[in-house]
């Protein structure tokens, strides 16, 4: 194929899967071809990977790559739960609102919904959903899923997480840890991936990488073993296991391994940052009327409120976003590894111009 197919100058804050992939795995991938090496991971990348991640999470770590986010946490879910076992989690959480079911019909458990203000769990919100145990019509609150960071943007403190995961273990539950934006709270937190993990008590955590400039890459990482179970054999059944693994390894050791996740989380994150900045700058100075912000910016996402049409004026000049909650107004703004500051520039003044008009 001779054309390109697409404007490769556009970006655009509609999700941080929107992004291509970054150069440095790009070249990984290539690094990773040639010549044959074994399938269904045994191969030298996904060896050398539990080495990487062992190096992150402690030597206990167990990994396990997966081609995607829902993968990663319907598989990692069903290996720490029996049949009758139920989940108790955010409302707003990916595995009950964004994975078409996944969890409760390929992998068989019951989400527990609980709704929080922002996304983020508490022990006190998890008592509301975890009762019961021994009653044979309800199924069992066994283990209790958090994002990090939240669907909303916001991010749990390394005590936050801990105390959940102390308050989870104290009743007989375990606990998972979806990290799709994982190198964004790390980023965000200025800590290591084992201190709000491994070290706060989280059993098992979905690593993200697509998110964060990968092509198709994430990973079960097993931090306690003694809480999953039969993940060499569901992660087939769930058709999960890569035959040409090597290049799914290849590319979370190209993030990983050095720095590249942190840079790239890094400066994702000071996207959202200077678009909020800009945005709360013009709200100082008395203009942009009728715009307000529904979460606190602690990761690379900013969610806001506009007033009727803004939304889809902006759209109609070529920026793209998704409604988070049209009824009222709520958008919500990505930004990614290859954000740049004229993209984000552009954008505050286009948000500007469109509110006067309002």
């Amino acid at each position: 194929m001779t054309d390109q197919l697409h404007d490769t100058t556009f970006r655009g804050f509609a999700s941080d899967n929107y992004s291509g992939v970054h150069p440095e795995v790009l070249d990984a991938i290539a690094q990773a071809n040639g010549g044959h090496q074994v399938a269904y991971g045994e191969d030298q990348y996904t060896e050398r990977l539990q080495h990487v991640f062992a190096g992150h999470f402690g030597e206990d770590a167990q990994a396990f790559p997966v081609f995607n986010g829902t993968g990663a946490n319907v598989t990692g879910l069903q290996s720490m739960l029996p049949r009758w076992g139920a989940v108790v989690a955010a409302t707003t959480a990916h595995i009950n609102t964004d994975e078409g079911g996944a969890p409760e019909r390929v992998a068989g458990i019951k989400i527990l919904g609980v709704p929080t203000p922002n996304g983020k769990l508490t022990p006190e919100l998890i008592d509301r959903e975890a009762w019961g145990w021994g009653d044979e019509h309800r199924a069992q609150p066994l283990v209790v899923s958090i994002t990090q960071t939240t669907e909303l943007g916001t991010r749990y403190s390394i005590e936050e997480i801990r105390a959940i995961a102390d308050h989870a273990h104290s009743l007989g539950m375990r606990v998972h840890l979806d990290g799709a934006r994982l190198s964004n709270a790390a980023a965000a937190l200025d800590a290591p991936l084992r201190a709000f993990t491994t070290d706060a008590g989280v059993d098992v955590v979905s690593v993200g990488g697509t998110k964060n400039g990968a092509l198709g890459a994430e990973a079960i990482v097993v931090l306690n073993p003694a809480a999953s179970e039969g993940l060499t054999f569901l992660r087939k059944l769930n058709m999960q296991l890569a035959s040409k693994m090597r290049f799914v390894s290849a590319q979370l050791i190209a993030l990983y391994e050095g720095d590249l996740w942190l840079r790239s989380a890094s400066h994702a994150n000071a996207m959202a940052k200077r678009l909020r900045d800009g945005l709360e700058a013009g709200i100082a100075a008395g203009g942009l009327p009728g715009l307000s912000f529904t979460q606190p910016t602690e990761s690379n996402g900013v969610f806001a409120a506009l007033p009727a049409g803004v939304a889809d004026r902006l759209r109609d000049r070529g920026f793209r976003f998704y409604d988070w909650d049209a009824a009222r107004g709520e958008v919500r703004w990505m930004c990614s590894f290859d954000t740049s500051e004229d993209d984000i520039d552009a954008f505050v003044a286009g948000i500007g111009e469109e509110l006067e008009r309002a």
